[in-house]
């Protein structure tokens, strides 16, 4: 009797045991306990910006962000090479200038007889007068090699002609058998300040040339570009940059603290692009000073800039810093740096860079407005 006892209660312990089981386990499930579950563990910062990269994406969606200028740009555009166009910078021209603020970066730098001449780095244009154009110098070849950009000009020196020929660029010549489908003449102008390029001009003439119109494998940026618009902790103060390349021509740039641009100005007025009537304006300022000097009797100007390096000043939002350039014209790179080293990293957005002799670094000027 004691046994069967003994064993009742085994059995009834062993049922009570199944039923605990079964009331933790699927009751627990029927309550939606997630003891066993792994805890979202993702910092709140990080799931912000994942979901800001999400609108982001969404916001460029169908644009690509430029190399050249960090500015977003129709996808269609990515891979596309760039233009280098050459315009005419005397006072009788300035006053005509065309299609001169489409240019994603413009460079200016001395030619003979003390006048600059700029050249136009274009890659989202549809302007259909570009211009004066006028002759090529063979150091704004080399410029327009770094960006593996084919070269339009009207015109040129045998110094030029020799460049185009050594770096194997591709170029677009007004006295050449093109020259009639990429320029028109102005004749209400005149010559030789009345030759225009046009969008429509260019893509024809690549064309009729058979230019690759796809960039070269591996061709290297100049700078990076910030996310967001940033100021610089540099201790120059920049409202006012004025640079005086010569008697002839003093360009200034002022800077408007709303829209956070340098607006141009030259021959002591607002240096205007005709087209849209409106004042050309940049983002970025860079200054590279070169070693420069006279190389024939015409006056014909060149530079150390084959296989070199120097200093200079990045300007932005109202501050100017000292940077360093180094550039290897055979592996085709340029690129700006900080004074410690660093590749240089500017704001997105428009930029003018002056290529200006090292001897007249005083005539370099910075003030507050």
């Amino acid at each position: 009797m004691k046994l069967q006892k003994r064993g009742m209660c085994l059995v009834l312990c062993l049922i009570l045991t199944v039923l605990q089981t079964f009331t933790l386990s699927g009751c627990g499930k029927k309550a939606g306990n997630t003891v066993n579950e792994p805890a979202n563990t993702t910092p709140p910062a990080q799931v912000a910006e994942t979901e800001n990269k999400s609108k982001e994406e969404n916001l460029h969606e169908g644009e690509f962000q430029s190399t050249i200028s960090g500015l977003w740009l129709p996808e269609k555009l990515e891979g596309k090479r760039p233009y280098a166009i050459m315009i005419n910078n005397i006072e009788v021209a300035s006053r005509n200038q065309s299609g001169t603020s489409q240019a994603s970066i413009i460079y200016e730098a001395v030619v003979e007889g003390g006048i600059t001449r700029m050249m136009g780095i274009y890659e989202d244009f549809d302007s259909d007068r570009i211009g004066s154009t006028r002759s090529a110098r063979h150091y704004f070849v080399s410029f327009a090699d770094e960006y593996d950009a084919i070269y339009c000009h009207y015109g040129q020196t045998k110094y030029a002609l020799k460049k185009i020929s050594e770096l194997g660029v591709d170029n677009l010549s007004g006295l050449s058998s093109e020259g009639e489908t990429v320029y028109y003449r102005d004749n209400s102008l005149k010559a030789p300040h009345n030759a225009f390029a046009s969008y429509d001009g260019i893509k024809k003439g690549t064309k009729l040339k058979g230019y690759r119109t796809k960039l070269r494998k591996n061709v290297t940026t100049h700078y990076k570009f910030y996310e967001e618009d940033t100021d610089l902790d540099g201790e120059i103060q920049a409202d006012k940059v004025t640079l005086k390349f010569s008697g002839y021509t003093s360009p200034y740039f002022s800077y408007n603290k709303k829209k956070k641009l340098y607006y141009r100005y030259e021959f002591d007025k607002k240096h205007v692009d005709t087209q849209t009537g409106k004042q050309l304006k940049f983002k970025n300022l860079i200054i590279q000073y070169v070693n420069e000097w006279t190389l024939d009797d015409k006056g014909y100007q060149t530079m150390d800039i084959e296989n070199s390096s120097g200093k200079g000043y990045y300007i932005t939002n109202g501050t100017a810093t000292k940077i360093t350039w180094e550039k290897n014209e055979k592996k085709k790179s340029m690129h700006y740096r900080t004074e410690d080293g660093k590749l240089l990293t500017v704001n997105p957005g428009k930029t003018y860079i002056a290529i200006f002799p090292d001897r007249s670094s005083s005539e370099v000027t910075f003030s507050k407005e």
